[in-house]
């Protein structure tokens, strides 16, 4: 009887690994990576509807593979890397594009990220039908297109714009003047590039006769500098980020004949502090829109610009008593008279169709809830498709309607959230679908949303999670007063017994319209929050004030008070756990990055007697020092509400902390920049307050590369077990 009991204690451990029981490491997450999902590399839907491409690896070898829909043997290989070789150079493709008629493709090499979105290629031309590789340039380039016809390709080099026949050998500057930190052309400023979402700053008219594309002269902006630490003299990174109230870029549009080598301004009016977020061309190859936005951001007109001689004028303005926010959501329809845009005019986000003609508004998706965006349209059919949390905020599904607003399907009736890749014609969708705790699959769809197959079912990492023991998450509403009730998410340590008390790590973002709270997988910093779970630990998060797919006016609640409003809630949902019979409240802590760290520092001084730790990576500590695209959208300037920026600053209330704090911050983040921690370590040294700080040399905003990303997370869940 001892012997058995013996042997059942030695056979216990890997009982119990047998049966899922293993436990989550540092190593699991940042070296082995072990939770890796998989995803469809390169996908991109083919013009004839019928076929879509995909980069496949198998070795050192890389296959850019063409597929049919319908008919998944029916396969054929475009691209071979171990057989196209240039110069004896193996060449391995980070991206790629197809010319108009697929019979070329950009193949884009060696990526270099600049900032967020910008990324430096070298870029060669890859002719299907002959096999014949060329390289666009000789250096690194930013933007690399086709021309609609394919004989030339256009793109930046040092800050101009230029044009290149490959074929004949022949390179055009479409622009002459760019310099560092002065003008830029066709490439956009960083603070464009970070707020407004884009990069490449031109594009091709529909017929490929002319080439739309801004010019950014950033003389007036203020440089900010950061040292690199790689010399023995450290070097000074240089660049021009305007912050809150500070001058921006002055922005004009050009349209370039592509046939006669000259370029016309358009007339964006003659008020130069303003913004142009958008240009796009309609289905007349000689107009232009452009988004002409006041400073403020709560005025947006609509231009049309003759290509030709440059004169425009104005077809539509929208006012907000807030803010417009500017998206990709627009297309212009073929009658040449009407396109569909989104707006919260009506105080949630829908889509609206208006006839520039007859001057005629019409709502397509009225009701109670926010589209997420348009996803496609099919001219033949006039439908539109688009994704919407039309039954809960915590959902996206696929729905396709009548441009009269009619006729309005649910195409992918599984909950969840369904993110949507269209195929030209829209006959075909990429749908990557997942859900609280089921990884993404990734569904060929037909219009009608049937499943024609599953390209990737990520079922190595669903097997992979059943090893070990994992914490029970789930979804809940909390309601912390009698009109107030959130989304939030909870994950529970395995083995939970509500008899006893667990210490708490709260997790949040908090930004205007962000969302942390979904019905998708994964959740922010997942398998993380698991580990700390198996360690003991209940994890939390909720959304709160601000926060996004709820309609405007709970979105829109924290204009011109930045901090204040979501830090009350955070300081109430930590109130909320408190009570909970199986929450130990001398033990709740809270983190975030960006704007969470923003908010998990503001949290801990305010809430100094809830929160007993917080870690605050890459955090504002006061919007005066955030760039003013941003900051202004929500606060205004400086100057016209002084209040509203320092009264929910952690550097004015770094006397208040009471707990443990841990600053982290990347020496080089661009965004964010290292100055907003400094200035928040100087005011806890001023106020004679102990605080532990890790910072990352040259490392940005995402603080990664060279085992920094194992190292922070190390540092940070030691601090967690030893403070909280």
């Amino acid at each position: 009887m001892r012997y058995r009991f013996i042997m059942l204690a030695l056979l216990l451990p890997q009982l119990l690994i047998a049966q899922g029981k293993k436990q989550i490491t540092l190593d699991d997450l940042y070296k082995s990576n072990s939770f890796a999902m998989k995803s469809v590399s390169g996908f991109n839907g083919m013009k004839d509807g019928q076929h879509y491409t995909k980069i496949v690896t198998s070795g050192k070898t890389q296959y850019i593979v063409k597929y049919s829909f319908e008919n998944p043997a029916d396969s054929q290989v475009l691209f071979d890397n171990s057989k196209t070789l240039y110069n004896g150079k193996t060449v391995s493709v980070d991206d790629y594009s197809f010319s108009k008629d697929e019979q070329k493709m950009l193949l884009k090499t060696e990526g270099e990220n600049i900032y967020r979105r910008s990324v430096k290629y070298v870029v060669y031309t890859y002719d299907l039908k002959t096999g014949n590789i060329q390289l666009v340039n000789s250096t690194k380039i930013l933007h690399s297109t086709f021309s609609p016809d394919a004989s030339q390709i256009a793109y930046v080099a040092n800050n101009n714009l230029l044009l290149v026949s490959p074929d004949a050998g022949v390179s055009d500057p479409i622009s002459t003047d760019g310099e560092w930190n002065k003008i830029i052309n066709g490439n956009c400023d960083w603070v464009y590039e970070e707020e407004f979402g884009f990069s490449k700053a031109y594009d091709w008219s529909p017929d490929g006769n002319y080439i739309a594309y801004y010019r950014f002269d950033e003389s007036k902006v203020h440089e900010y500098s950061m040292p690199m630490y790689d010399e023995l003299y450290p070097k000074n990174y240089s660049y021009k980020y305007p912050k809150a109230g500070e001058d921006n870029s002055i922005v004009e549009i050009y349209i370039y004949d592509v046939k006669n080598k000259k370029s016309v301004k358009a007339n964006a009016g003659t008020e130069t502090d303003q913004y142009i977020p958008r240009i796009k061309w309609t289905k007349d190859n000689n107009t232009l829109c452009i988004y002409r936005m006041n400073r403020l951001q709560n005025k947006l007109e609509l231009l049309f610009a003759n290509a030709t001689t440059g004169v425009s004028e104005v077809v539509y303005t929208e006012t907000n008593p807030y803010y417009v926010d500017v998206d990709d959501n627009m297309t212009f329809l073929p009658d040449n008279s009407s396109f569909i845009f989104d707006s919260e005019q009506d105080g949630f986000n829908h889509l609206y169709r208006y006839d520039w003609k007859k001057k005629k508004l019409t709502c397509l998706t009225p009701g109670n809830y926010d589209v997420a965006g348009i996803t496609g349209i099919d001219e033949e059919a006039k439908q539109l498709y688009y994704t919407a949390a039309e039954k809960t905020p915590l959902e996206r599904k696929l729905y396709a309607i009548g441009w009269d607003g009619k006729g309005k399907k649910t195409l992918t009736p599984e909950d969840g959230t369904h993110n949507i890749t269209t195929v030209t014609g829209s006959k075909y969708f990429l749908d990557k679908h997942s859900s609280l705790t089921v990884p993404p699959v990734y569904y060929l769809r037909n219009a009608s949303g049937k499943i024609i197959r599953t390209l990737e079912d990520n079922h190595g990492l669903v097997e992979k999670m059943k090893e070990y023991d994992l914490g029970k998450l789930e979804l809940k509403q909390i309601k912390i007063s009698e009109n107030n009730t959130f989304n939030a998410w909870m994950i529970t340590p395995p083995n939970f017994d509500p008899n006893k008390k667990y210490p708490v790590l709260m997790y949040q973002y908090s930004g205007p319209g962000s969302q942390e709270v979904a019905d998708r997988f994964p959740l922010g910093n997942y398998f993380w929050h698991q580990m700390l779970a198996q360690k003991g630990y209940i994890i939390f998060c909720a959304d709160g004030t601000g926060t996004g797919f709820r309609g405007q006016e709970f979105k829109k609640k924290t204009y011109l008070q930045l901090g204040k409003l979501e830090s009350n809630d955070q300081i109430s949902f930590a109130k909320y756990l408190a009570e909970q019979p199986y929450v130990d409240k001398g033990r709740i802590g809270i983190w975030g990055w960006s704007y969470g760290g923003f908010m998990s520092s503001t949290c801990l001084f305010k809430g100094n007697d809830v929160f007993k730790a917080a870690i605050a990576v890459a955090p504002v500590t006061n919007w005066r020092y955030y760039d003013n695209i941003y900051t202004e959208r929500y606060m205004r300037t400086p100057k016209e509400n002084e209040t509203g920026y320092d009264s929910n600053a952690p550097e004015k209330m770094a006397d208040k902390l009471n707990g443990k704090l841990l600053l982290i911050h990347g020496t080089a983040d661009d965004n964010v920049h290292f100055q907003n921690s400094t200035m928040l370590v100087n005011a806890l040294i001023k106020a004679n307050k102990d605080f532990d700080s890790e910072y990352y040399p040259n490392r940005n905003h995402g603080i990664s590369g060279n085992n920094a990303r194992p190292h922070l997370y190390k540092r940070m869940t030691e601090f967690i077990l030893n403070n909280l």
